[in-house]
């Protein structure tokens, strides 16, 4: 299955709040970055369309991981928040956060192929998705706290919440890591075990 189908897919899970949700998902299509943008400048994901791969990739892990230890969660929850907890990285509406980088050194020597908007109003990654968001779909605290949060002690500013996480946004922070360190980048389960071996 490809990315766009997989994504395709998750949009149906989405029951309840369909209308405020389709909303949401028209602008980002047709509005914004969101179908093109990378997940980062240099690091994980940084090619066209990563962002919506990285966004597919949580919210599938945030799928599993609520199957086996959190039955209780709601579906229609993790797919709102694990599509969309990095939204902010699409800037604003007319306004991408990225660009392809020209400067030749950057690409070559530091991987950097896309950069930063210098003209963005600058506000924390997880603040901008929860503002976007907000804007068209009603969310529950817990799934507030998720989005805001999903970064987990990552983040000095995250301090705050610790020991205050909801089940959502612990779930969300570990489909988030596990996605972009082991899913992206194809660590091996056997590496870890080979190291015991030792």
């Amino acid at each position: 299955m490809t990315v766009k189908e997989r994504y395709e897919l998750l949009k149906t899970k989405v029951i309840k709040r369909k209308h405020e949700f389709d909303a949401f998902i028209d602008m980002l299509e047709k509005e914004t970055s969101w179908l093109t943008s990378p997940a980062s400048t240099r690091f994980h994901l940084n090619k066209e369309g990563g962002l919506l791969e990285h966004s597919v990739g949580v919210t599938e892990t945030l799928l599993n991981l609520r199957e086996t230890i959190a039955p209780q969660l709601s579906e229609e929850s993790c797919v709102i928040v694990g599509l969309f907890h990095d939204a902010g990285k699409i800037g604003m509406p007319g306004k991408p956060r990225y660009f392809k980088n020209d400067n030749e050194w950057e690409i070559k020597n530091r991987d950097m192929t896309y950069k930063v908007n210098p003209k963005e109003v600058y506000m924390n990654l997880a603040a901008r998705s929860l503002y976007l968001i907000a804007k068209y779909i009603p969310l529950s605290d817990s799934e507030a706290q998720a989005i805001l949060y999903h970064d987990g002690q990552y983040v000095e500013a995250n301090k705050e919440v610790a020991h205050h996480e909801t089940p959502l946004t612990l779930l969300v922070h570990f489909a988030d890591s596990w996605t972009a360190h082991v899913s992206e980048e194809g660590r091996k389960i056997e590496d870890d075990l080979n190291y015991y071996k030792r």
